[in-house]
């Protein structure tokens, strides 16, 4: 597939995956930013994107950066409309007990490209029956 890419700024690298099959392409910081524990921050890209009809960009946490410091995608995963076309920041937070510094040029998220099915609702009356049924949070034990 291919996705109309703006780089903002050309000294970073555009999005790559880490390895050929990987799903997630590496986002990288723009600006330098310190993260207090509990401390969140808006981390721009210094790329913009097209992301084509019937697609989502899903801008995911890095599994590393979050096993060994303890920063995640606060709304992970991030959504990318494919009528955006303004930069891409991330919104990293700190939930480990130590202050983290983010460099720029630091690998911070995953951005993943996939098929999005468009919806009708068709309003009834009653769903059909399911093996589940309303059981919601824990109703399958812990």
């Amino acid at each position: 597939m291919k996705i109309p890419l703006k780089r903002l700024d050309t000294s970073l690298p555009a999005p790559r995956p880490a390895h050929e099959d990987d799903a997630g392409l590496d986002l990288y910081a723009a600006e330098d930013a310190n993260l207090e524990p509990g401390e969140r921050a808006v981390v721009p890209t210094g790329i913009a994107v097209a992301i084509p009809p019937g697609h989502a960009g899903w801008v995911t946490p890095r599994s590393g950066l979050a096993a060994e410091r303890g920063v995640t995608v606060l709304n992970a995963p991030g959504l990318i409309d494919p009528g955006y076309r303004g930069e891409v920041k991330v919104i990293l937070v700190n939930l480990g007990t130590e202050t983290v510094r983010i460099r720029r040029g630091d690998r911070i998220a995953q951005l993943v490209v996939t098929p999005v099915a468009a919806v009708e609702w068709v309003h009834v009356a009653d769903l059909d029956d399911s093996d589940r049924g309303a059981g919601g949070f824990g109703s399958t034990g812990p």
